[in-house]
């Protein structure tokens, strides 16, 4: 299938690690203008390094706080002047801490409001323009918790609700302007972050992170983690140029893990 991304300019959030490298990584190869983004140069620059083993497009990076107005702003003005106007935004961030409802006070919330959801508002906002002249997609990344939320990630479960709403009204706001916008969502899928999960909750209940591990495994339909290139492969598609008529869509790459339509 031809993906038709030669020469599109891609924005991905959060892509020095995770989900958001993966994406990024399988974009670049499928020959778009990547720029990646988070705080840390030194992972940014290792990831450049990786991605541009593969890529056909061009592959850059920018250090960017997305949870700064300004730093968003930034980060899009030097897309735009690197590779030309944007027409592929993958929004993404980093998950919030695992805890219950009273482990968080007024701080806690307004910091996972800022960086999971607020994020994606500013970021959007401020591609807008682009998206209006290019036409093209908004991929929001989310989690299987809008459909099932997930037990001690209350912050989590939240505003990724918040972000399928978003993606929802964007959809049909946007229509006339021929951009389609779509919400993804992750199950287990093997990340730094969901190892981080496994072992907090092994500490919790006593157990042996593989214990944990092999017990969730049990309750996935495929009986495995997903691997981040199999996300990816399904976030390309839908900010692909193949993609021409799907939007407004909450999306789960989860080995039928969630068991509600």
């Amino acid at each position: 299938m031809d993906m038709k991304l030669t020469g599109k300019t891609a924005l991905v959030l959060a892509s020095s690690t995770g989900l958001g490298k993966a994406i990024a990584t399988e974009l670049a190869r499928e020959g778009a203008n990547v720029m990646l983004t988070s705080r840390s140069m030194d992972k940014l620059e290792e990831a450049k390094k990786d991605i541009l083993k593969t890529a056909r497009g061009k592959v850059d990076y920018t250090v960017a706080d997305i949870t700064d107005a300004e730093s968003i702003q930034n980060l899009v003005e030097a897309t735009r002047n690197t590779f030309g106007p944007i027409s592929i935004l993958v929004n993404n961030a980093g998950g919030p801490p695992s805890g219950t409802f009273e482990d968080f006070d007024d701080t806690d919330w307004q910091k996972a409001f800022d960086l999971t959801l607020f994020s994606f508002i500013r970021t959007i906002r401020a591609v807008l323009p682009d998206l209006k002249e290019t036409g093209g997609h908004i991929l929001n990344n989310a989690s299987s918790s809008i459909k099932q939320p997930i037990d001690g990630l209350t912050l989590s479960n939240v505003f990724r609700m918040g972000i399928s709403g978003l993606s929802k009204s964007l959809s049909q706001e946007l229509a006339a302007h021929h951009i389609l916008v779509n919400t993804i969502g992750a199950g287990r899928i093997e990340t730094e972050r969901l190892v981080q999960l496994d072992a907090a909750k092994a500490e919790k209940q006593g157990k042996t992170q593989q214990e944990v591990t092999d017990q969730i495994e049990q309750s996935i339909p495929l009986g495995r983690y997903g691997q981040p290139e199999e996300f990816a492969k399904t976030a390309v598609f839908l900010v692909s140029g193949a993609n021409t008529y799907l939007t407004g869509q909450n999306i789960l790459i989860d080995g039928g893990l969630v068991k509600s339509y």
